[in-house]
């Protein structure tokens, strides 16, 4: 316990390094809260003063002043509430768009992560970004409010009555101090579980969404929906004790804000305090006591916080991911050379390789075409290409200076395409397409989905360039969201252009067709990877890679390789014979 206390402290210094530069906002914030809560007190005391004195029927004049204060601090009351939650929350939403950057730039830098999960990502980036933001409104700046304003209500109890000001201390002291560190006691080991859960709750969320159609073939639905249940079940129970536990705080903070007026009226009476006093300090103690059970609340927060915090302060703690130091420059549609020297790629300590000592030239204008069985290495080849995954051994070269020099914002424009599981938008057709070039004109657009095979189906839908394709583009067939990807990359233009499984989820005979296409619309000087499952259309490449288990097993041209005994010639044979068999059947 002691060790999650003290990293849950940790945790919160290193949230608070990058609160520094909105010091000033959040002290502001700080000092209107205090001035919110001071005038609501003085308020309580003035008017409980005015209402006792004028039973008495005294002068007008003796009550104008007390007149004029209640009004000026009701109004000032809202006025400083007002002006606290404008600076508080100004200075807390800079500094979480600092935080959240840092912390997407962290989870993004992590994305060849087998270990990370989306759901849980989500989680860290909302709702425990979130409880940054609520350690600083919910925690630090009411529970700062709270003893500022204590203080000053001890300090004018002592002006009217010393004894009674001293039992009043005492009451704030259990109101704000003892209750505040029951609370946390008695909070601290359910709200740890907390955080963990809701990101795991985000996980089974996104995995029941998105993968519900492979969990339907697999017969997997109903063991999905009853882990999520259980853990939502057990998120609730957690939410429910909690629930009860601050329930149960707050009844005693009610308890104690009694005994400690009844404890001041008692010792003001047998100091010999008037009347109205006596009634000033009762109502006073009051407000000031529910002002102290702030803290309770504040110290509920922090605890339920505290996991939320952690879990954020291991992604700070991460160095932020920067570009390497160098003077190396793209020229963005430029030809470049690319070389392979060697490059070994290893995604778990003690697993066979997923690239092992590959050597590969791209010069510019070449181009060369990556095929082999599943999980041979092919898509990490072009992970290492575009800069997503970084080798363990060898090195990549980009014009004869090594890849990592590049900054990574300034690499797409030498390298990129049409990659592994491209994301489609839920955007229009056009607002996808434009990712690719922002400055394209329609006739680009036209020329690169012309090139793809999208184009007819473009001109045939309703709202053209316009037509929303859906989340991740669920309004499409799988070939046409293809097709979309691909138009992209070939928009880009990058000197360097990668096309992963181009034609997937195309047929044999449109396959052919768009890879043609797409090969013929690269500029020339330009080079291409192309990495495929189908061997049909590979004839014209100038060379063909044939990757097993991460090694280079064959290479050569694709008359070289049919004449030659191996995996791409027995391949090449069993892809001839089911094409020829599947376009018999064809209609």
């Amino acid at each position: 316990m002691p060790g999650t206390r003290a990293g849950g402290t940790a945790a919160e210094r290193a949230v608070l390094r990058l609160a520094r530069p909105y010091l000033g906002r959040l002290a502001g914030a700080g000092l209107l809260a205090a001035a919110t809560e001071f005038a609501g007190l003085a308020l309580m005391a003035t008017a409980t003063w005015l209402l006792m004195t004028a039973a008495g029927r005294p002068s007008l004049d003796r009550l104008t002043v007390a007149i004029v204060a209640v009004r000026a601090l009701a109004i000032s009351r809202g006025v400083f509430r007002y002006a606290e939650r404008l600076a508080g929350h100004d200075a807390v939403l800079r500094m979480i768009t600092d935080v959240r950057a840092r912390v997407f730039a962290t989870l993004a830098a992590r994305r060849g992560s087998a270990g990370q999960r989306s759901g849980d990502a989500l989680s860290r980036l909302v709702s425990d970004v979130e409880a940054v933001q609520d350690l600083l409104l919910r925690v630090l700046v009411p529970g700062a409010a709270a003893v500022l304003v204590s203080l000053l209500a001890v300090g004018g109890a002592a002006l009217i009555s010393l004894p009674a000001a001293g039992v009043l201390a005492v009451g704030l002291l259990v109101a704000g101090v003892a209750l505040p560190m029951l609370a946390t006691v008695l909070t601290r080991r359910a709200a740890d579980e907390v955080a963990p859960l809701r990101g795991a709750l985000a996980t089974d969320a996104v995995d029941l969404t998105h993968g519900a159609a492979d969990l339907a073939a697999f017969g997997a639905t109903g063991h999905a929906l009853d882990a999520a249940r259980r853990r939502a079940d057990r998120l609730a129970r957690l939410e429910r004790r909690l629930a009860a536990t601050g329930f149960a705080v707050d009844a005693a903070g009610v308890l104690v804000a009694g005994l400690t007026a009844g404890g001041v009226v008692l010792t003001a009476l047998r100091a010999g305090v008037s009347g109205v006093g006596v009634g000033v300090l009762a109502v006073g103690t009051l407000a000031a006591v529910e002002i102290a059970l702030a803290l309770v609340g504040a110290a509920r927060q922090r605890t339920q916080l505290r996991a939320g915090l952690t879990r954020i302060a291991a992604l700070l703690d991460e160095p932020p991911p920067t570009p390497t130091a160098g003077t190396a420059t793209i020229e963005e549609g430029a030809p470049h050379d690319v070389r392979f020297a060697g490059v070994s790629v290893h995604y778990r300590e003690g697993a066979a390789p997923a690239l092992d000592r590959i050597d590969l030239d791209l010069p510019a204008g070449r181009r060369v075409a990556v095929v082999g069985p599943s999980g041979a290495g092919k898509s990490t080849l072009a992970a290492v290409l575009t800069g997503a995954v970084r080798p363990d051994a060898g090195r990549v070269t980009l014009d004869g200076v090594d890849l990592s020099a590049y900054p990574a914002e300034e690499l797409p424009r030498a390298v990129g395409g049409l990659l592994a599981e491209a994301y489609v938008f839920h955007a229009t057709v056009q607002e996808n397409l434009l990712l690719g070039r922002p400055q394209a004109d329609e006739e680009q657009l036209t020329a690169a989905t012309r090139a793809a095979g999208l184009l007819d189906w473009v001109r045939e839908q309703p709202d053209g360039w316009d037509t929303v394709v859906g989340e991740e583009g669920g309004q499409l067939s799988g070939g046409q969201r293809q097709r979309l990807a691909l138009a992209r990359a070939l928009l880009a233009s990058p000197g360097v252009l990668v096309l992963d499984e181009p034609t997937e989820g195309l047929d044999p005979a449109a396959a052919d067709a768009v890879l043609a296409s797409a090969l013929a619309a690269t500029p020339a000087g330009h080079s291409v990877l192309l990495i495929s499952h189908r061997l049909s259309g590979l004839a014209g490449l100038d060379e063909i890679v044939v990757l097993d288990a991460g090694r280079i097993g064959q290479r050569g041209r694709h008359t070289e390789l049919v004449a030659a005994p191996g995996w791409y010639r027995d391949q090449w044979l069993l892809q001839e014979a089911a094409e020829r068999g599947y376009l018999a059947l064809a209609p």
